[in-house]
């Protein structure tokens, strides 16, 4: 059984050992840790930054086995309304099993019961279809909007996706 937790800092070292290469890397942080590899301390100190404040958590999942995946939800609103989950990511040896379907579906839980947002966003790759692909089976709609990123000597297309309160009723049905 999945649940979610707060992130500790003993999980960073799973989370960049899931990371394998450089595009998946880029594909997870969109760049914001500057550069690859990132080691558990700069991961931990990334999220350290955020700490004090009442508008960014970091989440983990976990099961029997361990930690299974991790994100983080910030704020994008003075009201709380509007919620953006990043840094999405299951442990590679459990991605296609329905590990990042299951916690997203905790997380946005989490975010309307007990947050009372109104809608969460997330943003993803075009090129990264198998996250895509995840976060439509737990329920995200394409916006239509999109933003050009600058990776790796390539433009990637980044594409919105959002999660509404009519979805939310669906999600609740399916917990």
């Amino acid at each position: 059984m999945l649940r979610l937790r707060p992130y500790k800092s003993c999980d960073g070292e799973a989370v960049v050992s899931w990371i394998k290469d450089e595009t998946a890397f880029y594909k997870w942080s969109a760049g914001r840790l500057k550069h690859y590899p990132v080691t558990a301390d700069e991961l931990n100190a990334y999220y350290d930054s955020f700490a004090y404040r009442d508008d960014f958590f970091v989440m983990a999942a976990f099961d029997e086995t361990g930690i299974t995946g991790q994100l983080f939800m910030r704020f994008l609103d003075e009201e709380k309304k509007l919620l953006r989950f990043g840094f999405i990511i299951v442990d590679d040896s459990k991605r296609g099993r329905g590990y990042g379907r299951e916690m997203l579906k905790l997380a946005a839980q989490y975010a309307f019961g007990i947050l009372k947002v109104e809608r969460i966003t997330l943003g993803v790759f075009e090129n990264n279809k198998s996250a895509y692909l995840c976060y439509k089976s737990a329920g995200f709609q394409d916006t239509g909007q999109w933003e050009s990123y600058d990776i790796l000597n390539e433009s990637w297309k980044c594409l919105e996706l959002a999660l509404e309160p009519v979805e939310r009723d669906v999600l609740w049905e399916c917990i």
